[in-house]
Formats: C-alpha cells, sequence, structure tokens
C-alpha cells in the first residue's frame, strides 16, 4: 500500500475542513474567522504595484488574490517565500524586533506559508513549513523546520472530535500502570481535579460525569487553528504540530512539540529549551522546560520545571515543583515536589505534595510480582533518603523520612513526621515517631515559610495548605498517639504476662504508662502491620515521640486559636462560643486543599447528579470550600486542644494555662531550629576541608548570620508578645 499520496498542486492551501465536517453554508475559514481578532476590514488584497514587487523580491503564491495584507505594508520585507491558499499579513513596515540581543527585521523571508494569519509587526524568518496557524502581533517565528496544525487538533485536551472512535482519545494513566486510574487531561486541570477522577473510581456516576464534562469543556468541530499569542519567540526548532501557545512564550532549540497546550503570558511566561520533545501535554503558566527533557501524556501545572533530561510520562506534576534528570512514571504528584537527580526514580505513585526525592531513590521501580506494579500512597512531606528502595504496595503517613535503605517488603507507616530505618545488622524496621520535631527542627520549621515563598503563581486557582501543622497531619498525630498508647499497653502486658484487653482499655493503660518514662524501661514497644514480613517492627523512643505528637498538637491548636481571636476581634467567650459545635475529623488532601470528608462526598454527589455541570462550576466549588476553610481549621483546633485536656469546653483558666504553654512551646522551637542547624557548623569534618575558621565563616558565615534562625528569633518574640496580649483579652 502506497503511504504517500499524489494530489493536484492546487489542493495546498484548500479543503483543510473535510467536506463531511464542514457545516452548510459555511466555507473551510469560518472557524479560522472565528479564531481571529483582528476585525475583517483590516485585511485588502494588493496592488498590482506590490504584486509586481513580491515577485521582484524572489516570492510566490498560487493566487494572489489570496495574498490578503493590513496598511501600512512594504513589500521590500518579504523576500523568498512562497504562499499557498489564503494568507493574511498585518503590519509590515521596515522595523526590526529585538530579544535577547537577537534583532531581527520585520517581514517573511525564506519561507512556506500555507493558509496562515501572521500578526502585526511580525518576523518570520527560515519557517520551511507553517501551515494552519494564527501568529500573533510582534512574534519572532525563525529557523523552524515544520509547524502546521492538522483539522481534528485537540491541542493536548482528552476530547474527540466529531467522527472520531473512542480509542483514539488519549487518556493519562496515573497513579498505577494498569490504566485502572486514568482521567482525561484538560487546559485548566489541577491536582485536585485529577486525584477526585483517579481516586474515587468505585463511583460511577461520578466517572461518568467527568468524562462528559471534560468532552463538553472542549469543541468537537473540525478545523481549528493552531495559534501563537503575541510577543512570541520560537527559534530553531524542528517539528511543532497542533500546539496551541500564550502570549510571551519563549521556545528555542525544540526537537518535537506535538498535540500540546502551552499557557503563557506576560506575567507569568513559559519557556521551553534546547533538545525538548513534547507529546500530549497541558503546560501551565509560568513553567521551564529545558535541557533535552522528555513528555509524554502529562500535565504541568503552574510555576513548574521539568529540565536536564527528566522523563515525565504518564504523569501530572503539580504547581511549584521542579523534577530534573530522572524517570517519572504515572504518578499523581501535588504541589510542592522535587526529585533533582538523575539516578531516582518515581513510578505507579500519588505523592501528595511537598515531597523531596533524593539521589538513588526507587519509589516503586523494582517489581514484587509478574503483574503490573500496584501502587505507593505519601502523604504531605513524603523525604526517602539517599539510595531507598520502596516496593509497592505501600502508604505512608505526613512527614515519613526513610533513611537510606533497601526495604524489603511492603510498609503501612501510619505514624507521622517519623524516622523510619531498615536496621539489617537486627533484621528489624525501625520507626521513631515525632522524629522532625525532636531532631530536625530547623527543616519542619523551614518547610512551610519555604513552601510559601517559593509559592510565585499569579494564578492560584490551586489552593494549597502549605503549614506542617493542619488538620490533616493534626489527625494523624492524634491517630498516631492512640497507637502508641495501645502498642506500648500490649509491650508492658506481654512482659508482665497479662492479658490483652480491647482497645479502649489499652489505650487507657499505654497513656498512663507513656505519662511515666521510668515505667518504660526494658520494655520493647513494637508497632504492628507496618510491614508485611514476619520480623519485628521496633518503636524507638516511643516516651519522646509520644509526647513530641502531644507539643505538636497542642501548638497547632493554639496558634489557629489565636489566629481566630484575633481575627473575631473579640474575647475568649466569643471565640469559644464560635467555634465549640461542628468540628470535622476526617480530612482529605485534595491536591493540596484540604477539604472536609463530608464536603468531598457532598461534591461527589453533586457532579454525579448533575448539579455541577462544567469544570467551571468544581473549581467554584472548591473556591467556596477554602473560603470556608480557615473557620472550620479553628473549629478543628479548638475540639483538638480540648481533647488534649480532656474536656468538651475550654475554660478561660484553661486557655490561659493554654497560652503560656504554647509560648514554651515556641521558644523550644526557636531553641531547636538553633541548634538543629548549629550541628552543621559544628561537624569536624565539615570543618575538614577548610584551612581555617576564618576560610569557613568567609564561604559560609556563622549560625548567628542565618535568616532563618534570625526570622525564627524573630518570630518567637513576636508571638511571645501576641500571647500577653492575648491573655489581658480573657
Amino acid at each position: 500500500m502506497d503511504n504517500i499520496t499524489v494530489l493536484p498542486g492546487d489542493t495546498i492551501g484548500y479543503n483543510f475542513i473535510p467536506h463531511e465536517y464542514l457545516p452548510k453554508d459555511r466555507d473551510e475559514q469560518y472557524l479560522r474567522n472565528e479564531q481571529s481578532d483582528k476585525p475583517d476590514d483590516t485585511w485588502r488584497q494588493l496592488t498590482a504595484h506590490e504584486v509586481e514587487a513580491l515577485v521582484k523580491n524572489g516570492n510566490s503564491s498560487d493566487n494572489w488574490k489570496n495574498l490578503l495584507v493590513a496598511d501600512p505594508f512594504d513589500p521590500g520585507q518579504i523576500k523568498d517565500s512562497e504562499f499557498f491558499g489564503i494568507v493574511r499579513i498585518g503590519r509590515v513596515q521596515n522595523t526590526a524586533l529585538e530579544y535577547h540581543d537577537l534583532k531581527l527585521p520585520v517581514g517573511i523571508t525564506s519561507s512556506r506559508i500555507i493558509s496562515c494569519d501572521i500578526g502585526h509587526d511580525a518576523v518570520i524568518h527560515h519557517v520551511r513549513y507553517l501551515a494552519h496557524y494564527i501568529v500573533g502581533d510582534r512574534c519572532i517565528l525563525t529557523d523552524i523546520d515544520e509547524m502546521h496544525t492538522t483539522h481534528y487538533a485537540k491541542f493536548g485536551n482528552g476530547i474527540l472530535k466529531d467522527g472520531e472512535d473512542e480509542k483514539i482519545r488519549v487518556w493519562l494513566d496515573i497513579m498505577n500502570e494498569t490504566g485502572s486510574r486514568q482521567v482525561l487531561p484538560f487546559d485548566g486541570i489541577i491536582p485536585a481535579d485529577a486525584y477526585l477522577w483517579a481516586k474515587y473510581r468505585d463511583d460511577e456516576a461520578l466517572q461518568q460525569q467527568l468524562k462528559e464534562i471534560t468532552q463538553s469543556n472542549g469543541d468537537s468541530r473540525h478545523g481549528f487553528y493552531g495559534t501563537i499569542g503575541d510577543q512570541c519567540v520560537i527559534k530553531s526548532c524542528r517539528i511543532i504540530k497542533d500546539v496551541k501557545v500564550g502570549s510571551c512564550a519563549y521556545i528555542k532549540g525544540a526537537n518535537k512539540l506535538k498535540n500540546l497546550t502551552i499557557n503563557s503570558d506576560s506575567e507569568e511566561p513559559t519557556q521551553i529549551g534546547e533538545g525538548v520533545e513534547l507529546v500530549n501535554g497541558i503546560i501551565g503558566y509560568g513553567c521551564r522546560l529545558f535541557y533535552g527533557c522528555k513528555a509524554v501524556r502529562f500535565i504541568l501545572a503552574n510555576n513548574s520545571n521539568l529540565k536536564y533530561g527528566a522523563r515525565l510520562i504518564n504523569s501530572f506534576l503539580g504547581d511549584n515543583s521542579t523534577i530534573s534528570c530522572c524517570e517519572v512514571l504515572n504518578n499523581l504528584i501535588f504541589p510542592a515536589h522535587e526529585q533533582h537527580h538523575n539516578n531516582s526514580f518515581l513510578i505507579a505513585s500519588v505523592v501528595m505534595g511537598q515531597s523531596n526525592m533524593a539521589a538513588g531513590v526507587t519509589v516503586g521501580s523494582n517489581h514484587n510480582s509478574r503483574a503490573n506494579d500496584n501502587e505507593i500512597q505519601a502523604g504531605r512531606g513524603f523525604w526517602p533518603g539517599l539510595c531507598t528502595s520502596v516496593k509497592h504496595s505501600c502508604r505512608f503517613a505526613s512527614f515519613v523520612l526513610l533513611a537510606k535503605a533497601d526495604y524489603p517488603a511492603e510498609l503501612d507507616i501510619r505514624l507521622p513526621f517519623a524516622l523510619l530505618n531498615n536496621n539489617v545488622l537486627k533484621d528489624e524496621l525501625e520507626v521513631l515517631p515525632g522524629f522532625w520535631w525532636l531532631y530536625n527542627m530547623y527543616a519542619l520549621a523551614r518547610n512551610t515559610w519555604k513552601f510559601q515563598s517559593r509559592d510565585k503563581r499569579k494564578r492560584k486557582i490551586q489552593k494549597i495548605e502549605f503549614d506542617s501543622l493542619a488538620p490533616d497531619t493534626a489527625e494523624e498525630i492524634l491517630q498516631g498517639r492512640r497507637l502508641l498508647e495501645i502498642w506500648t499497653a500490649k509491650a508492658a502486658l506481654q512482659k508482665t504476662g497479662g492479658e490483652d484487653t480491647n482497645e479502649d482499655q489499652l489505650a487507657v493503660v499505654g497513656r498512663e504508662l507513656l505519662s511515666n518514662p521510668d515505667s518504660l524501661k526494658g520494655v520493647e514497644v513494637l508497632g504492628e502491620k507496618m510491614e508485611k514480613s514476619r520480623r519485628k517492627a521496633v518503636i524507638l523512643k516511643p516516651y519522646e515521640g509520644y509526647h513530641a505528637y502531644g507539643d505538636m498538637l497542642h501548638y497547632y491548636a493554639v496558634k489557629n486559636l489565636m489566629e481566630a481571636m484575633t481575627s473575631m476581634g473579640g474575647s475568649f467567650s466569643d471565640m469559644s462560643n464560635a467555634l465549640k459545635d461542628g468540628c470535622c475529623h476526617q480530612w482529605v488532601n485534595l491536591g493540596g486543599q484540604l477539604v472536609r470528608a463530608e464536603d468531598v462526598e457532598q461534591l461527589r454527589k453533586d457532579i454525579g447528579e448533575g448539579i455541577l455541570r462544567t469544570w467551571d462550576d468544581i473549581h467554584a466549588r472548591y473556591a467556596e470550600l477554602w473560603a470556608a476553610y480557615p473557620l472550620e481549621k479553628q473549629k478543628h483546633a479548638y475540639r483538638t486542644l480540648c481533647r488534649m485536656l480532656e474536656t468538651d469546653e475550654l475554660t478561660e483558666t484553661q486557655w490561659c494555662t493554654a497560652l503560656d504553654k504554647t509560648a514554651t512551646i515556641q521558644e523550644y522551637i526557636r531553641d531547636q531550629v538553633y541548634a538543629s542547624r548549629k550541628k552543621d557548623y559544628d561537624n569536624p569534618f565539615r570543618q575538614a576541608t577548610y584551612r581555617n575558621t576564618e576560610e569557613m565563616v568567609a564561604s559560609i558565615g556563622t549560625i548567628e548570620d542565618n535568616s532563618f534562625v534570625k526570622l525564627v528569633r524573630e518570630e518567637t518574640e513576636s508571638f511571645k508578645a501576641a500571647v500577653e496580649e492575648m491573655k489581658k483579652k480573657n
């Protein structure tokens, strides 16, 4: 069978829309005209003098009547080019455009233009094939091999055009490799949308509606042109096909861009650099993709980066994230993710944000069966250390740090802020609860500040909770404390030969034991159902971890109640009356935004029943839930403090005592931030690389110069002053 069809020469530039998809009484330009931002009277036909000048300059056209221009038009700026079909050229004068020291004359030279609209003052040089594009004003297009749009272009959206078969629809296989959690990409999708779609697969009404909403979100008509926004620069590229580009984008040296939407504007320009190959994707505002990275079937949310040869396939990378060098397959990654090393792998996972993958990490890349990999679910703050290997299937609570190890079996770690270690010598799993609070306060405190300061998005469509202590982590801590109580009681009873009772009674016994460190001497506390193996899971320092959890809950609760009291501008009784009722204990991390579980259930119901009919409707609901979140968070904080104090309602005396304790905890945070950072300066091995102390100080400064240490000290003094003012209002 012949792969190449021979056509009459006069077909180039015409019959873009197949006859069967062209509405009656419409010509093939009708969608092009709808897309154009210029009125019809912008264009005029060439004069005989202008045609003569164009021919003299080495230009040709299949029909000069189809070459339309805007005034003023200088034919001397058009040289050695071919025009086919209806081509409309905006203002052309003897001027030049400059971008990053690249200066080029306005006009068209050595190019083949097929049925395109060219904006005012555009530069098009050595574009060997440009077909069915609308190019904005003051754009620079130079040294491009092929740039065209098909009549069925979808620009990265997972929709079907009229008459197309379902099997060609482009899905993203996120969270696992089986395709059982597929989602459809669309321009404007955010991590919350993807998680809602991928997680609740058993909700058939939801699944059907989301598919229909996404299809309706697009336009199934054939014949849309590709668009290049105003003031774009595209140079030294090979193939650009079915790509929609926003304004002020900068694309240089790309190998292949196909079936994409590239969002960009003057406030948040997107840049794509050398050697990049991108196919079937949506790219958010303010993104950077450089240096040989490859992405196929992907979504890059706003203000994210892909560079240095990274491979992103069947994955969603959330806002404010960076992936360099490594391989990332079949993942849903929430905002603020960092992965910088060539020898790290992230396969078939949902990672819930504020995460960091160290060098040598292989999360899910090793099979433990003959079937497809299953899934890994990692809460906020997931941090596997150097050369860590984790098998499917695993679940990790928030802010779990994995020490360097090859973890041999599936894990279910329900203790947040914990350090995990595979002790090979003892052949046991070790878990230290509350590790971050006890030994790495600098990193924990800095995380919240860091993620907030790095959020450079102008369009914050996805609302994100950056604070490490929030309702989701507070509930995990409460569950972790109860597990420690139960496990401690079981360990003590096993040592004394006592019998297990029900969990509530065990929790009471464990709470009593954990109130006195001496009662745990010689008691080995073991975790349960933490690893799919027969070896022990040893809880290290259960007393310290338990009380670290208590301080974290107290600090979270009182800090939020102080904010509530300040925002309400009233007394303790006003704050207490406003917050004491209606607390929710189950929260969902919906793409970085924390939502009450009952609100997620209502959201699903409203989508399934057709009450929310568009993605705009769904996003508006997210916004409503975010607006209600501060009050719901404060109610949760109030109830958390009541649970810690074992009371149904706070008294003023309890509140004043709680304020004093929180001030003490803030001082502990200040001191631990200093101490945990000071270890880096006192480390003799770090000092060994310097000739003397003076060289070290000149190179890295002193601990007293550390800007974050200074910031925490200032915040501590302000916090203590706020506590004293708060006590006066009671």
